[in-house]
């Protein structure tokens, strides 16, 4: 609130005693109606001062004690203006506000501790394991896993001479327990720790959460006991759970998701991976690399989300390590007999010890009530938030897997603080148009920004310019030039609009993209940059190089 606020023009005697007031006032969509609050709430007796904000739907007065919320509350309605349903007419300034968070992962534990530092008072609910998704079953010990198969074929298939190669013993249950001894001990440090310090303003409650309306949550406690809440807001951060088709025969055997796959004991002897996407191929590749034979089914091209190159690349380079990908196919039926899984693609019948189903996730929002708040979701199931995390719900906020957003957790982590902001009276955006993505395969896959697909369905003219790896100095000292650097620009004016890396640390790479795409960068200007030789990242100056010269004429770092 920029302005001035309002003075009544016969203010109490002196001797009254005067507080603040806030009310959360609906309806309000323009100056005007900050005028038309402002004088009815100047109306009410004892009003000394009222100042409104469309932008944020609020208004705060100051009052003589004896002034009831309900007046307040009343003399806004007059005006045709609405006081949030199910919460307090009005709150005194410096009260804290009640926020109700459900789950406890990424979005969540960023929106509690944003609130708290705001002056909120958090209630936690969470029905499972604290931290969510990232630190337990997804993100922390899937990248551990990655990176000790990266380990194991390095043994075996390095490209230096001089160097003995060698196949590795691997020791699953060895390597399971450290892995799970390190997601415990970020679990412990980064999750229940900051909860324990912060028990002052957050409170942490296990249960499962339903909303009875948009301003009560009620919590069914593991003692079979319920426990209401009456709240100012509520965030939903819930997150997401691997999806499972319908196969025929498929339920009621013992397949894997990534949750079974990622805490499995033993190595399988021949696994099946149903799955084209992130999660399927960065198991699928560490699986293959500790020692099982691999077949990957894919319902349509690997990565068909992204530009068709980087998945039919990483196809090939897939196949050479020994992995069967079979695309374009679906499993038609399974069945288990004698130990084994057998899976009809339709064309021919697989054989494997285990099948790991990955074709995708689902917002957790089952059983939330949310139909009873007023909370709008897709077809999918998952919650419809708008740029500042506002549902359909006034009041209600929701962030990361279980939200209509990417399924990253930088992502929800950053929707989680804005939600929180917005919440407790600020004005925070989560802007997604430089949004860096990575699969974590060896050679990595990073993408921001457009593709030439998306640029022409956005009916932009561009051009893009691709830059094999074989001609980018790091590769070369590597041995390992599987991959190449793609930028995307704008035909007329050269501009910057996306970049896809296939490359062994595109994850590392694509961040500098990002930000010259958050600069607006031309390719002229990208082509000018200093960048460190010998590094990755020198691949992206090389290929803008490309849109006006033939980088093999140059020499090694000319600028």
């Amino acid at each position: 609130m920029n302005r001035r606020a309002v003075q009544a023009d016969s203010p109490e005697p002196e001797r009254s005693e005067v507080s603040a007031v806030s009310l959360q006032v609906s309806g309000m969509t323009c100056e005007h109606c900050e005028r038309s609050v402002e004088h009815a709430l100047l109306a009410v007796p004892g009003v000394r001062t009222a100042e409104a904000s469309y932008a944020r739907g609020e208004a705060r007065v100051q009052a003589v004690e004896h002034v009831t919320a309900a007046a307040l509350a009343a003399a806004v309605k007059r005006a045709g203006y609405g006081v949030e349903p199910g919460s307090p007419a009005a709150r005194r300034a410096g009260a804290s506000l009640a926020v109700a968070v459900i789950g406890s992962g990424g979005a969540a534990f960023a929106g509690a501790l944003r609130a708290a530092d705001e002056g909120a008072q958090v209630t936690m609910i969470e029905a499972g394991t604290i931290g969510g998704t990232c630190v337990n079953v997804g993100c922390v010990p899937s990248k551990i896993m990655i990176r000790a198969a990266h380990i194991a074929h390095l043994q075996a298939a390095h490209p230096f001479s001089g160097i003995s190669r060698q196949v590795p013993a691997i020791e699953r249950r060895a390597l399971l327990e450290q892995q799970q001894a390190r997601v415990a001990a970020l679990r412990e440090a980064k999750y229940q720790s900051i909860i324990d310090q912060r028990a002052e303003r957050i409170r942490f409650v296990r249960g499962t959460a339903r909303l009875e309306d948009a301003r009560t949550v009620s919590v069914a406690l593991p003692t079979g006991a319920t426990e209401s809440l009456h709240v100012d807001r509520i965030l939903i951060a819930t997150g997401a759970s691997p999806a499972v088709p319908e196969v025929p025969g498929l339920r009621g055997t013992p397949y894997w998701t990534s949750t079974e796959a990622l805490a499995a004991a033993e190595l399988p002897s021949h696994l099946i991976v149903y799955g084209g996407s992130v999660v399927a191929l960065e198991l699928a590749q560490a699986f293959l690399r500790l020692g099982s034979e691999v077949t990957l089914v894919a319902r349509s091209t690997l990565l068909s989300r992204e530009d068709p190159a980087l998945g039919a690349a990483l196809e090939r380079i897939l196949s050479d390590e020994g992995m069967r990908v079979l695309t374009h196919a679906t499993l038609k039926e399974v069945r288990y007999e004698g130990g084994h899984f057998l899976a009809d693609t339709g064309s021919e019948r697989l054989s494997g010890e285990r099948l790991l189903v990955a074709t995708g996730r689902r917002p957790n929002t089952a059983g939330l009530g949310l139909e009873q708040a007023g909370v709008r979701t897709d077809r999918a199931g998952a919650i419809v938030v708008d740029e500042r995390m506002r549902t359909s719900a006034e009041g209600i906020y929701a962030a990361g897997d279980c939200t209509n957003q990417p399924q990253y957790v930088y992502v929800a982590a950053a929707g989680g603080t804005r939600a929180a902001i917005n919440m407790t009276g600020g004005e925070a955006r989560l802007d997604l148009s430089a949004l860096p993505e990575v699969t974590f395969t060896d050679p990595q896959v990073a993408s921001v920004g457009l593709s030439e697909r998306e640029a022409a369905e956005r009916g932009i003219e561009a051009e893009s310019r691709t830059l094999p790896l074989e001609n980018v100095p790091r590769a070369l000292v590597n041995f390992d030039t599987r991959g190449f650097v793609k930028l995307v620009a704008e035909a007329r004016s050269g501009r910057l609009l996306g970049a896809q890396v296939l490359a062994a640390e595109a994850g590392e790479v694509i961040q500098s993209a990002a930000l010259a795409l958050r600069a607006r960068l031309t390719i002229a200007e990208l082509a000018e940059q200093l960048f460190p030789y010998l590094t990755m990242v020198e691949g992206l100056k090389l290929c803008a190089q490309t849109f006006t010269k033939d980088v093999k004429e140059l020499s090694c770092c000319a600028g």
